[in-house]
C-alpha cells in the first residue's frame, strides 16, 4: 500500500547571510502520525517549522504540507494547518469562550457555526466550566489547552506543536499528551517539537533527530534505541575482580568495557539483542568473578539524543 505523506520535504535549505540554518533537511511524515522533531538548540527545528507553516521561505529544496507546496501555494497550506506556538497566544483580557469565538471569526467561521465550534472545543478540553472567566485568571495548563483548542478551530489536517508543555506541571502535561494522542487517533497529523525527551517517547510514532540543519537519524523510538544498544553493568565484590569482569563482558559483547574503580563497576554497550542478563551472570560465575549486582537495561531516549547529537553547535549555527 502506498504511503501518503502529510509533510514532505526534500533537501530543504535556509541561510541567513553566512548562517546555514538548514543544510538539506529531509522529512517524510505519514498522514495521521505523530512525528517528534528533536535536536539541540540551534539545530534548525524552529526554522524548519517556520518554513512548513509558510512563515518564511526556503533558500533551496522543496516542501509539501497536506499536498501543497509551501512556496507556490502558501494560502492552501495555511487553510490545511493549525499551529500552536511555544507561548500561549490567547488574550488574557477575554474569556475562554470569547477567545475561541474570536479565533473562529478570524478563520472564517461566523455566526452559529463559530459559536458551536468554540463550545465543542471548550467541552472537549474540559474547559467549559471556566469558559466565561477571563483567561488571565486561568492556570498555565488551562491556557495551554485553550491555545491547543484555538489551533483546532478549522479541523486542520496537520497540526504543528512547538514545545506544547513547556513549564507545565506533570498533571497538566498529561492532559495535553492525552489530547494529542486522541487527535492522532482521529487522523490528524501532528508535527511536534519538544525539549522533553519523555514527551517524544510517549507521543511520537516516529522521531526525526536534527543536528546542524540535517536529519541525522529517524525512526520509531524503539528503533532509535536499538541502534545504540542496551547497557550492561556489573558490580564486583572486590577491586581485583574488575579485570576479570571486563574480560567476560568483552568476550560477550565485543565492546570496550568501562571500569569504575570507585564504584567497583564494569559497564559496556550491548548491540546483540539476543544477549540476556542470565547469560551474562552465568558467564561471570563460570569465570569465578564475584559479583554483587548486575543489570542489563535499554537506553533512554535522552541517551539516544546525546549520542546522535554529540557534535557541538557553533555560535553562528546557534543563532538560527
Amino acid at each position: 500500500m502506498t504511503t501518503t505523506y502529510a509533510v514532505l520535504s526534500e533537501g530543504l535549505e535556509k541561510t541567513y547571510g553566512e548562517v546555514h540554518a538548514l543544510r538539506g533537511l529531509d522529512l517524510a511524515v505519514p498522514e495521521g502520525a505523530v512525528c517528534g522533531l528533536l535536536g539541540p538548540n540551534g539545530a534548525g527545528k524552529t526554522t524548519a517549522v517556520r518554513i512548513l507553516t509558510t512563515l518564511t521561505t526556503p533558500t533551496g529544496g522543496r516542501a509539501l504540507v497536506a499536498g501543497h507546496d509551501v512556496t507556490r501555494e502558501p494560502a492552501a497550506v495555511r487553510r490545511a494547518i493549525g499551529v500552536t506556538g511555544q507561548y500561549a497566544s490567547v488574550d488574557g483580557d477575554l474569556t475562554g469562550r470569547e477567545n475561541l469565538r474570536l479565533f473562529a471569526r478570524l478563520a472564517g467561521l461566523r455566526g452559529s457555526a463559530g459559536r458551536a465550534r468554540a463550545d465543542e472545543l471548550l467541552e472537549r478540553f474540559a474547559l467549559d466550566e471556566a469558559a466565561d472567566r477571563v483567561a488571565s485568571g486561568w492556570s498555565g495548563g488551562m491556557r495551554r489547552r485553550l491555545d491547543l483548542a484555538a489551533g483546532l478551530i478549522t479541523h486542520p489536517r496537520v497540526l504543528f506543536l512547538d514545545e506544547p508543555t513547556t513549564g507545565l506541571d506533570p498533571s497538566a502535561r498529561e492532559r495535553i499528551w492525552t489530547a494529542v494522542r486522541e487527535l492522532a487517533d482521529e487522523g490528524t497529523t501532528v508535527l511536534l517539537t519538544t525539549q522533553y525527551l519523555e514527551e517524544a517517547d510517549r507521543l511520537a510514532d516516529d522521531i526525526v533527530v536534527v543536528d546542524r540543519g540535517r536529519a541525522v537519524a529517524n525512526g520509531a523510538p524503539a528503533e532509535l534505541k536499538a541502534r545504540i544498544g542496551s547497557y550492561a553493568e556489573v558490580t564486583v565484590a572486590e577491586p581485583a575482580a574488575l579485570a576479570g569482569a571486563a574480560v567476560v563482558l568483552d568476550q560477550l559483547t565485543g565492546g570496550r568495557p568501562a571500569l569504575d574503580e570507585d564504584r567497583l563497576t564494569v559497564g559496556v554497550t550491548v548491540l546483540d539483542t539476543g544477549l540476556t542478563l542470565p547469560r551474562i551472570i552465568r558467564e561471570l560465575d563460570t569465570a569465578a568473578v564475584p559479583v554483587t549486582d548486575a543489570s542489563l537495561r535499554p537506553p533512554t531516549l535522552d541517551e539516544v539524543f546525546l549520542r546522535l547529537t554529540r557534535t557541538p553547535v557553533t555560535q553562528k549555527e546557534n543563532a538560527a
